[in-house]
C-alpha cells in the first residue's frame, strides 16, 4: 500500500516531488512563446518527465517511486472526475442536434479507425493502437489519460499516444484558419461553410481543447458564433469520454471472456470513475456551485492532470519505444486525415441534412 507506514515518507516525497515539476510545467506554459503555441501544462509536464525519466531516474530515492505511481494513477482518477465541471448538459444542448451528430460518429469512426490503422495494418500492439486512437477521436491528452487506466497500458504507451496528439493537433492549429481563410470562406457551394458550420467542423475534429479555442481567434474578425459553436462541439466530445471507456470496458471484458473459453472467469471492466465524470457534470449542470469556485476547481483540476501527466512520463523510458518505428506516426497521420477530409464532409452532410 503506498500510504503504508513504511512507505508513507517515500509516498508523500515522490508525491511532493512531482508537484514540484507539475508547478514548473505550469509556469512554463504560462510563459508568452510558449502560451501562443497552445501548449498545455499537460504536454510540459510530460516532456519534463520524460527528460527526467531518461537522465535523473538513478540519482533519487527509489522510495519516492509508489508516490509517483500514486500520483499517475489515483490522482489521474480524480482529475478526470472533476474534470466534469468543465461541462454542463445546457452547453452540449446549445449546439442542437448537428454539433451532437458531428461529435459521435467523429469520435466513433476515428476511434474505429485509429485502433484498426495502428493495430492491424501497422503491427502496433492494441494498447498502444487505442490509446492513439482515444487522444484523436475525444480530446487530445485527457482522453489518452482516462483510457489508460481502462486499458492498465504502461507509461510509455502513454507518452506515445500524447505526442502523437501534440504533433497533428499542433499542425491543425496552424491549418484549420488557413483553410477557412483561403478556401472555405470564399468558396461556394458544398466547400463553403457559414461561421457556424466552421465551428461545428472545429470543434468535431481537433484534437486538445486549448486548440479548438486557438482555431476561431486566428481567424480574422471571425464571428462569435464560430468560437462558440467550436467549444461547445468540442465540449460535447468531452463528455462522450465517460460512454466511449464504459463500451471499452464492455469490450475488453467480452474479448476476454472470448478468448479465455466459456469457463474462463473474467471480471467486468466498468471505469467508475467515467461514470463518476458524468455525474459531476450533471451536478455542474444545475449551477449549484458559484462560478467563481467552479473556475477555481477547474484551475486546481488541470494542476492535478498536469501532476498525472508529469508522472507517466516519469516512468516513460525511450528503450521502450525501440520497434515501434514510424507506426504510430503513420496510424496518427491517418486519422488526421480522417478528420480534416471525413470531418468536412461529415459537416457538411449533417448540417445540410438537419
Amino acid at each position: 500500500m503506498a500510504f503504508s507506514p513504511e512507505k508513507r515518507a517515500g509516498t508523500l516525497s515522490g508525491i511532493l516531488f512531482v508537484a514540484i515539476f507539475a508547478a514548473a510545467a505550469t509556469y512554463i506554459a504560462g510563459l508568452g512563446p510558449i502560451h501562443k503555441l497552445g501548449l498545455s501544462p499537460l504536454v510540459i509536464g510530460i516532456v519534463m518527465g520524460i527528460f527526467y525519466a531518461n537522465t535523473l531516474h538513478n540519482k533519487l530515492p527509489s522510495a519516492w517511486e509508489s508516490g509517483i505511481t500514486f500520483s499517475g494513477k489515483k490522482i489521474l482518477r480524480f482529475a478526470i472526475v472533476i474534470y466534469g465541471f468543465r461541462i454542463t448538459f445546457q452547453q452540449i444542448m446549445e449546439v442542437g442536434v448537428e454539433g451532437f451528430l458531428v461529435s459521435l460518429i467523429m469520435l466513433s469512426t476515428t476511434f474505429i479507425l485509429g485502433t484498426w490503422l495502428g493495430n492491424k495494418i501497422f503491427g502496433m500492439e492494441k494498447d498502444t493502437s487505442m490509446l492513439t486512437a482515444s487522444g484523436a477521436s475525444v480530446c487530445g491528452a485527457a482522453a489518452v489519460l482516462a483510457t489508460e487506466p481502462v486499458l492498465k497500458a504502461e507509461e510509455h504507451k502513454t507518452a506515445i499516444a500524447v505526442s502523437m496528439v501534440v504533433l497533428f493537433g499542433t499542425i491543425s492549429m496552424f491549418l484549420y484558419p488557413v483553410l477557412y481563410t483561403t478556401i472555405i470562406e470564399n468558396a461556394t457551394g458544398f466547400l463553403h461553410m457559414t461561421a457556424r458550420e466552421f465551428g461545428i467542423y472545429v470543434g468535431g475534429t481537433i484534437h486538445e481543447v486549448a486548440q479548438v479555442v486557438a482555431v476561431p481567434a486566428s481567424v480574422p474578425n471571425a464571428p462569435a458564433e464560430m468560437a462558440n459553436s467550436a467549444v461547445i462541439v468540442k465540449m460535447t466530445r468531452v463528455i462522450m469520454i465517460a460512454p466511449m471507456l464504459i463500451v471499452l470496458g464492455l469490450y475488453l471484458s467480452y474479448s476476454a471472456k472470448k478468448e479465455g473459453g466459456e469457463g474462463a472467469d473474467v471480471k467486468l471492466v466498468i471505469p467508475w470513475f467515467a461514470v463518476y465524470f458524468i455525474g459531476v457534470a450533471a451536478f455542474n449542470s444545475f449551477h449549484l456551485v458559484p462560478q467563481n469556485i467552479v473556475d477555481n476547481i477547474n484551475v486546481i483540476d488541470t494542476f492535478l492532470l498536469t501532476m498525472a501527466m508529469t508522472a507517466l512520463g516519469m516512468g516513460t523510458r525511450f528503450a521502450k519505444f525501440k520497434g515501434l518505428g514510424l507506426a504510430p506516426v503513420y496510424t496518427a497521420l491517418g486519422m488526421f486525415i480522417w478528420l480534416v477530409i471525413g470531418g468536412f464532409i461529415i459537416t457538411k452532410l449533417v448540417c445540410g441534412i438537419i
